[in-house]
């Protein structure tokens, strides 16, 4: 996690509701579990090839506009689930709540 990067999405209101109606709510609908951790949370999604395109879209998208984010996708051997693990630095929790709302 870089300190130096400010924690600040730069997307403008209608940017990110935009992104909201063609990725995040949608996405949010799939959810399966959420688990709160020390830098951000794991969201687990039933795994399915669209579901994986959808989230490897939205981590590319989400990284242009929010470099502070770290991002790790992964399937665990043996499961029907795929998590994305959203963290970053001090003060990200409260971004990611309010950006992706799938608390």
């Amino acid at each position: 996690m870089n300190p130096e990067i400010p924690i600040a999405c730069y997307l403008t209101d209608q940017e990110l509701q935009a992104r909201r109606k063609n990725y995040l709510d949608k996405t949010a609908e799939l959810l399966v579990d959420s688990t709160e951790i020390e830098h951000g949370f794991i969201y687990k999604f039933p795994l399915k090839p669209a579901i994986l395109q959808d989230l490897a879209e939205i981590i590319d998208l989400e990284r242009q506009c929010c470099p502070f984010l770290n991002f790790k996708l992964s399937v665990e051997s043996g499961t029907d689930f795929v998590a994305l693990e959203l963290t970053g630095a001090e003060g990200t929790k409260a971004i990611i709540k309010s950006l992706f709302g799938w608390n």
